[in-house]
């Protein structure tokens, strides 16, 4: 009988272990938010996407509304196309803007969406073209780099160039 209640157990215990590596899998795949609510697809054209991700998430005023669906290149105009699955719930005015945030300073990235004014509503199928890349953060750093060397070039003074005579110039 013992030996029963001991294998009862040890069972529950691999079976919960089981449930929270499932979770923990879905947690770290950014699946856990997986919702059964109908969707509708909608394209942006981004010049550059950063590190975003499959699955990431889509926020309007801080609220999830929907998840990147794929991620695409246009060879022909040489940008990404990404496909945004929005929840049915969620309407959005044609004229609304989508940009690519990060969620702290080095966190992860997500599509941050700006209702527009327009009295029409997107409908599947439908591109915004309004879109913001992402902000790289190597880039910035080049750029602050590269302007202060250019900054202290220029301010630095002209080299003194002594006269025929060989004297110096005043103050020098």
């Amino acid at each position: 009988m013992k030996k029963n209640t001991l294998d009862y157990w040890v069972g529950l215990f691999v079976v919960l272990g089981a449930l929270a590596l499932l979770f923990l899998a879905l947690k770290a795949g950014n699946m856990s938010s997986l919702s059964f609510q109908s969707t509708y697809p909608i394209e942006l054209k981004f010049d550059n996407i950063g590190g975003l991700k499959l699955r990431a998430a889509v926020k309007s005023a801080g609220v999830n509304v929907g998840r990147v669906a794929r991620i695409d290149f246009d060879s022909v105009t040489y940008q990404a196309v990404v496909t945004l699955d929005l929840q049915r719930q969620y309407q959005f005015p044609k004229d609304s803007s989508a940009q690519i945030l990060t969620a702290g300073l080095l966190g992860e990235q997500y599509i941050g969406l700006e209702p527009g004014g327009d009295e029409q509503m997107l409908q599947a199928g439908d591109t915004i073209t309004m879109t913001q890349s992402a902000v790289v953060l190597e880039k910035l750093i080049s750029q602050f780099i590269y302007g202060k060397a250019a900054d202290a070039g220029a301010n630095k003074p002209a080299p003194a160039v002594p006269s025929e005579s060989g004297a110096m110039p005043e103050g020098q």
